[in-house]
């Protein structure tokens, strides 16, 4: 806190706007983390419980805010719209359901372009802030005249303040995008899996064993 204080009372607009918008990205982007976790926890969770009650009961039973069930809600209502006035029905459906699975995936991909954009401005806002700190300490010590080593080095080390800011902020952010983009890919792995397993059970009636559907 006194580094915060004493980085205030010795900068001037810019270095304070620097900082302030650091904290405010850090804010952020910790928010958009916690939004996430959230949000992929509960997907994992409710999706897992769909597949596994889906094959016991019918689509409206088991019916739950997901991709999964969106999937299958789409996909049933095509299915039974066309199969009897399509020859197609087997392409349409196919069509529908990689529809399906890209507008999902657009879906998961939401805040992490913010995450990304954090994790690769951050550094670079918080090492201008130091180069201006560190600019503006050694024009005030200039125009005072000669000036000792302590002098200096109390200025130059309170301006690397922001380069230390910029990196606490953007490595959370790269963090939490490699934790999400992978948490995607495995959300989007099922749910292509599911795709497939509704598609056989659509077009034979019949489902495939248990042994080898997707949990």
């Amino acid at each position: 806190m006194h580094y915060v204080t004493y980085f205030f009372e010795h900068t001037d607009a810019l270095g304070a706007t620097l900082f302030c918008l650091l904290v405010l990205m850090s804010l952020v982007s910790w928010f958009c983390i916690a939004a996430k976790s959230f949000h992929f926890w509960r997907l994992a969770r409710e999706g897992a419980r769909f597949r596994q009650n889906f094959w016991h009961k019918s689509v409206h039973e088991a019916h739950s805010d997901n991709p999964f069930s969106r999937l299958a809600t789409v996909s049933i209502a095509v299915h039974q719209d066309v199969r009897d006035s399509r020859s197609d029905c087997d392409e349409l459906l196919l069509r529908c359901m990689q529809r399906v699975v890209g507008e999902e995936g657009a879906n998961l991909d939401n805040g992490q372009t913010l995450l990304a954009s954090v994790a690769a401005i951050a550094p670079f806002i918080g090492l201008f802030g130091t180069v201006w700190g560190v600019q503006h300490a050694l024009s005030a010590i200039g125009s005072a005249g000669a000036a000792s080593l302590e002098q200096i080095a109390g200025p130059v080390g309170e301006a690397l303040i922001m380069t230390a800011l910029g990196l606490a902020v953007a490595i959370p952010a790269v963090l939490a995008y490699n934790v999400f983009s992978r948490s995607s890919q495995t959300l989007l792995a099922k749910l292509d899996g599911f795709a497939h397993e509704l598609h056989h059970y659509l077009i034979t009636g019949q489902t495939l064993p248990a042994s080898i559907r997707e949990v």
